[in-house]
């Protein structure tokens, strides 16, 4: 479901990675390291907002370089800022998302947002909500249009306990049949979600 070689990224004299390759099937990936190497700038290379130079990514068997747009269907992203839009409310960002994978705001999608308490927030704005908040928004919009692979990164951050937990029963469950790869320093949520442990970047250079 996600594959990708050769992704490298230096900065003049500095490498911050070279020659990742990486290739799995459905479950859960947690990427943990005790720095912040780099970790968000590959998820970028493997959502198409980083350059991934002569590197290559897969998506659901769509090349990212040579076929975006199918790569991108296949794909959900939740970014660490979650914050595109700060005057949108939470109600108008689940329409959009619905709208641009063409499906409508179904009733598992109400469902994960009274789960993760967000009713009260669909009429405020972005810039009114809390970091967790907003994440909550964006955790939940992964819903739409069945997305093959799920990139998260950082995704327990700002979230209270019940919110993690809700987010461990989410991840199970989609990883039976989907690829999520996620960056975390929370190694009990990881292990809530039976993540296999990929040490950043060494795992990812065999």
């Amino acid at each position: 479901m996600l594959r990708f070689e050769g992704l490298t990224r230096r900065f003049d004299d500095f490498t911050l990675f070279e020659h990742l390759r990486f290739s799995a099937g459905p479950g859960c990936f947690a990427l943990r390291d005790e720095g912040g190497g780099g970790k968000t700038t590959l998820l970028g290379m493997l959502a198409g907002t980083v350059d991934a130079g002569n590197g290559k990514v897969w998506i659901d068997g769509r090349s990212m370089q040579s076929d975006p747009d199918a790569a991108k269907a296949a794909l959900a992203v939740v970014p660490f800022d979650c914050m595109t839009a700060p005057m949108q409310t939470g109600r108008g960002f689940l329409e959009q998302r619905a709208a641009q994978r063409r499906v409508s705001v179904s009733a598992d999608v109400l469902d994960l947002a009274e789960r993760f308490s967000l009713t009260p927030h669909m009429e405020k704005r972005f810039e009114q909500m809390s970091t967790g908040t907003r994440r909550k928004f964006y955790l939940t919009a992964i819903l739409f249009g069945a997305p093959r692979v799920i990139l998260a990164d950082e995704p327990t951050g700002g979230l209270d306990g019940p919110s993690r937990a809700v987010l461990i029963d989410l991840f199970t469950a989609l990883g039976k049949d989907r690829c999520i790869l996620f960056p975390t320093h929370d190694d009990e949520f990881a292990d809530g979600c039976h993540a296999t442990a990929l040490n950043f970047p060494d795992s990812l250079m065999r």
